[in-house]
């Protein structure tokens, strides 16, 4: 070969043609008219379910922890022998106890009671009655002698059966009020009974 010029085809060989295209669906046809609309559309719902899934895979904060069970949250101390008017009546001892809640929701006495068979409980605040949290309730307590015979001897570490409620539950607990109770309490057994009919 010399000169310039195009290639030409050799010997034998043919030119071939395309293939006449395809007619196109109708679907085909209307993507391509919205092909803009479609790709946004597609791109925008892809966005949305990859913003759901993450949101609904994120770290989740931990519950908070339950309240304290109400034996938990409280105090119960002893006071003193209540003073002042009305003096209590003949065989009945009145002393304050403090009940402080120190934490969590507010707790409830549903009821304020003793061991002892001779012995009977009045409150004032009458149960039920409710403390809120970080807060403390004075209450008075009137034990009545019924009967000197089922009245304690000596009570040594003397309690009271509290039933106390909260948001999380319901319990009945003891509380020991310590020695100055025991021995105010004895004291006024002594005089409400006398040693001799003992």
């Amino acid at each position: 070969m010399s000169g310039i010029g195009p290639v030409e085809p050799g010997e034998d060989t043919r030119v071939r043609e395309a293939p006449p295209p395809r007619p196109r669906g109708r679907l085909a046809r209307a993507f391509a008219r919205h092909r803009r609309a479609v790709l946004v559309c597609g791109a925008a719902l892809l966005a949305l379910a990859g913003g759901g899934y993450l949101y609904a895979s994120r770290p989740q904060p931990s519950p908070p922890p339950p309240p304290p069970y109400p034996s938990q949250a409280i105090d119960l101390v002893y006071g003193a022998p209540a003073t002042g008017s009305p003096q209590p009546a003949a065989g009945a001892f009145t002393f304050v106890v403090l009940l402080s809640v120190r934490s969590g929701p507010p707790v409830t006495v549903t009821r304020l009671t003793q061991p002892y068979d001779g012995l009977s409980v009045t409150t004032s605040p009458a149960a039920p009655f409710q403390t809120n949290s970080h807060s403390a309730r004075k209450i008075i307590v009137t034990l009545r002698v019924t009967e000197c015979e089922k009245a304690p001897r000596n009570p040594g570490l003397p309690f009271l059966d509290v039933t106390l409620r909260n948001a999380r539950a319901i319990e009945a607990h003891s509380f020991i009020l310590g020695t100055r109770y025991a021995r105010d309490l004895s004291r006024a057994l002594e005089a409400a009974c006398g040693r001799d009919s003992r």
